[in-house]
């Protein structure tokens, strides 16, 4: 299957079928998953990933509250500052491929910092 026609989501059986709802991309963008294995990684909708989705702070994407001890309220307040940058910087980066013309290069999709941890390993 092309990267681009979708995936089925392991948590809720549907396809995921844009880069903008795909937790695998976003975790990828934002350096938590290994390059090496996206392609044999899971795929789940953001929505359907709630402790990360819930650090997505953009009007494009509806909030999520997660209740409990991995909620943002029962976090420290730094770790949630600094995730919730990272995140929503790998979310607003995930809109900027969707728009990339043509063949997408898939070494440039992560964030610059995200780029030199890879390379770094």
């Amino acid at each position: 299957m092309k990267c681009d026609e979708g995936y089925r989501c392991d948590v809720c059986g549907q396809d995921v079928t844009s880069i903008i709802d795909s937790d695998l991309y976003l975790r990828y963008v934002i350096g938590q998953l290994d390059p090496e294995t996206l392609h044999t990684t899971a795929e789940r909708h953001l929505r359907c990933n709630p402790v990360l989705a819930q650090f997505i702070d953009d009007p494009r994407f509806e909030s999520v509250v997660v209740d409990g001890p991995m909620g943002l309220a029962n976090l420290d307040p730094d770790f949630v500052a600094q995730r919730r940058d990272l995140v929503t910087r790998g979310f607003q980066r995930l809109h900027e491929i969707n728009h990339w013309p043509g063949d997408r290069d898939l070494t440039q999709y992560p964030l610059p910092e995200a780029i030199e941890a890879y390379r770094s390993k």
